[in-house]
């Protein structure tokens, strides 16, 4: 068994080249070998949200806080609030983050296959953002 206080590591910004605003990281926790699942605490500003990607083993998100969208390519854009789950399937492209005028916080859930747990894409255009 292994115990984590509070987070796993230190909190981060995350980079410009895979996100649009301001958005923070915090470390959860990550499994060790033979598991691959990293989880992590990731607050979105208003305005704030993910390039598109893809994950190899899929993606689930926990909304906490706020309000946010997701949106799966070639989908309508969802609202998701507080209590709602997300499930990406592997391979699907899709972005997430915060609404253009509430904060969002999710706690992501991601598996590692050959040591990668993300493909990131072009960023989200100001235009397809704001598409309801």
């Amino acid at each position: 068994m292994k115990i984590n206080r509070a987070a796993s590591g230190p909190s981060s910004w995350a980079p410009a080249e895979s996100f649009t605003g301001t958005v923070r990281r915090d470390p959860l926790i990550g499994s060790e070998a033979p598991g691959r699942v990293g989880t992590g605490l990731v607050t979105f500003e208003p305005g704030a949200r993910t390039a598109w990607h893809t994950h190899p083993a899929g993606q689930i998100l926990i909304v906490t806080a706020g309000r946010g969208w997701v949106q799966s390519k070639g989908q309508p854009r969802q609202e998701v609030a507080p209590g709602d789950s997300i499930w990406f399937p592997a391979g699907e492209k899709h972005w997430h983050g915060a609404t253009e005028t509430t904060a969002m916080t999710h706690i992501a859930v991601t598996e590692y296959i050959d040591g990668s747990a993300v493909d990131w894409m072009e960023h989200v255009t100001d235009e397809d953002y704001l598409a309801g």
